[in-house]
């Protein structure tokens, strides 16, 4: 603690300016992520500025070439670019402060991949669109130290829940089949979430016109209601069930697909400078859903070719997922267990020990257009044999000190001394149903994958399937 002071602060701005110059930073940062109302941000900011650009002003001729405002740190050259292969490039596009200190809302589209014009910033994203951690640059300190107050503040601000609590009995015993269940909000804001949007809908372009290799994407024919969500993947190719060509379900180790892209590699740092993903378990690979209305995921749990603990990132639309050891297929998209959880855009949710590997989860039949991303790493002796570590995702190192958990919606609670736990919960597209039956409270242990007609093969193409 860099001062000491006692007692409260009384009468005007000198008292509290005195108290301030005593404060040390890590104290001074606690002070400012509590918010201030418009006017006193504004206020703020303005300083801000004002502070920067006398300090940008005086800098020496030396450092003239690194020397950026603070409006111009926070943005990114357009004409610069990042390669993804040979043939395909990514740009870069601005991120604005409000990125950073702006209130954190949702971001919504309902335009598909053709809808999207090409020539807006979708075509225009690179990895620096997610301001975490030093910059490549060498900027002023001054530059630096409000980047990483920037930083400090919206990590602050993240909600964190890591008491969800169901009680099932297995093998005798009652079982909480939710502990290693996390959800943590607000940890990409509006701003990124347009643009991570932008950039899953230009590779869905890329994969429709053949520019991504042939098991990154795939977009199977809708041949019922709950089927043929879009899906790519990064970093390895994964077989949901035995394929035409006889291979089980599990990462397939002679197949190659695209590397992550660099937005998503940022991604991953956030999350893990962020407290949301420990350093010990970076992903090294992904895959990304694109749901349009009335598709779903049925009820299976990851395959242990992939380590624990992983997670799921979503966006557009807020859906709710189910988790129990006994899950039921009511009909196409609908789905019924005993646990529900709502995922808010730009939340990430953390599935780990029971809630990974003793409950089974879906996701009931979405009410409209949907994007998620769920990132894992792989055990190293499930690796592709051509597959090559990012240097760029090793080190990465997490903020100092952990934001206090945050337990906005308790969803279990207990009530003299018992715990009293939800009803079982029927889910279909577009309602929520409470089924107060005592009997469908507990569930038999039953952690087998998911057979092998819910997940069709990846890496068949919608042409392809049409010619067969």
């Amino acid at each position: 603690m860099a001062g000491e002071f006692s007692g409260e602060v009384n009468g005007g701005g000198d008292n509290c300016m005195s108290v301030l110059r005593r404060l040390g930073r890590e104290e001074i940062l606690e002070v400012l992520a509590d918010g201030f109302c418009q006017n006193c941000q504004s206020a703020l900011q303005s300083r801000i500025n004002s502070f920067i650009n006398k300090k940008v002003s005086g800098l020496s001729v030396s450092n003239s070439k690194t020397t950026e405002s603070s409006t111009e740190f926070w943005s990114i050259d357009a004409s610069s670019s990042q390669t993804l292969s040979k043939s395909t490039s990514w740009g870069s596009a601005g991120t604005p402060e409000s990125v950073y200190l702006g209130r954190q809302k949702g971001y919504i589209a309902h335009s598909s991949p053709s809808l999207v014009n090409s020539k807006q910033s979708s075509n225009n994203l690179d990895s620096n669109v997610l301001h975490d951690g030093p910059t490549i640059m060498n900027p002023p300190v001054d530059n630096e130290l409000l980047e990483e107050q920037k930083e400090h503040l919206r990590f602050k601000q993240i909600g964190r829940q890591k008491d969800f609590l169901y009680l099932e009995r297995i093998d005798g015993r009652p079982t909480n089949v939710l502990k290693g269940i996390e959800l943590h909000t607000r940890v990409f804001d509006a701003e990124e979430q347009k643009k991570i949007v932008e950039c899953v809908y230009n590779l869905q372009r890329m994969g429709q016109k053949g520019q991504l290799k042939e098991r990154t994407y795939s977009e199977p024919r809708k041949w019922m209601r709950g089927k043929g969500r879009v899906t790519m993947q990064f970093g390895c190719c994964y077989n949901y069930a035995v394929d035409r060509n006889g291979n089980p379900p599990g990462i397939l180790r002679e197949e190659d697909v695209d590397p992550l892209p660099p937005l998503f590699k940022q991604m991953i740092k956030r999350m893990v400078r962020w407290h949301v993903l420990p350093p010990t378990c970076v992903p090294n690979s992904c895959i990304v859903n694109i749901y349009d209305e009335g598709d779903c995921i049925p009820p299976h749990i990851d395959h242990h070719d992939f380590l624990r603990p992983f997670c799921t990132v979503s966006f557009l639309t807020e859906c709710n997922i189910l988790f129990g050891t006994n899950l039921k297929i009511l009909g196409p998209g609908e789905f019924e267990g005993p646990f529900s959880i709502p995922l808010p855009v730009g939340s990430v949710l953390i599935l780990n020990g029971n809630g990974a590997d003793i409950a089974k989860h879906c996701v009931p039949g979405v009410p409209s257009k949907r994007i998620s991303i769920t990132f894992r790493r792989m055990d190293n002796s499930k690796i592709p044999y051509n597959f090559t570590e990012d240097p760029e995702l090793h080190g990465i190192k997490a903020l100092g000190s952990t934001p206090p958990c945050k337990s906005p919606v308790q969803q279990n609670s207990y009530k003299n001394g018992r715990i009293i736990t939800q009803s079982p919960v029927q889910q279909n597209s577009y309602e929520n149903k409470r089924i107060n039956t005592p009997q469908n409270a507990a569930r038999s242990s039953d952690t087998s994958f998911l057979v092998a007609k819910e997940f069709p093969p990846l890496g068949i193409s919608a042409n392809k399937r049409r010619t067969r």
